[in-house]
């Protein structure tokens, strides 16, 4: 079975398709709710790297693990409509989640914040698993890319907690 994906794979690739997807409505959503300017901005920016991520597992499944290269980050000419479609269905969040309660905004925002770096934990390692169980390459390449990705967005969000006091590794 060198030429299809395995149903294991696909499998996989659906969680993170799942995984994606709820990354780039919850980025949007707490870029609305952040309420330092700095940390909105660095929210959307995510949001949308989530977004090319989702575009490329998206890819991954639509080709049947086919594509002659698959590009991690979205880039590839194939599906553009299916690429715009994905991001309007996505750009409407399934509920808002309210956090103005309880203490000043640095503590929304630390909340908001603690939240995407266990997010983007648990879908690095999601991530780790389908690398390990997938049997090309090229998907195994992209994958990589995309979990590397993942961390960096998770040193990110700890860059900006350890600057503004939210985290203090001891």
């Amino acid at each position: 079975m060198q030429g299809q994906l395995s149903q294991k794979e696909k499998m996989l690739l659906e969680d993170l398709k799942k995984e994606e997807e709820l990354c780039v409505i919850k980025y949007q959503n707490y870029a609305q709710q952040a309420k330092d300017s700095q940390l909105s901005q660095l929210f959307n920016e995510l949001a949308g790297k989530e977004q090319q991520h989702y575009d490329t597992v998206n890819q991954i499944l639509q080709s049947g693990g086919q594509a002659q290269t698959v590009q991690s980050g979205g880039q590839s000419g194939q599906g553009g409509s299916s690429r715009q479609k994905s991001s309007t269905q996505m750009a409407q969040p399934a509920a808002q989640i309210n956090l103005s309660q309880g203490g000043g905004s640095n503590n929304s925002d630390k909340y908001l914040l603690q939240d995407m770096l266990s997010t983007e934990k648990y879908v690095s390692s999601t991530y780790d698993t389908s690398i390990f169980e997938s049997g090309k390459p090229n998907i195994r390449q992209a994958l990589q890319h995309i979990q590397q990705d993942e961390q960096n967005h998770g040193e990110q969000l700890f860059q900006y907690m350890n600057s503004h006091g939210m985290y203090q590794p001891q």
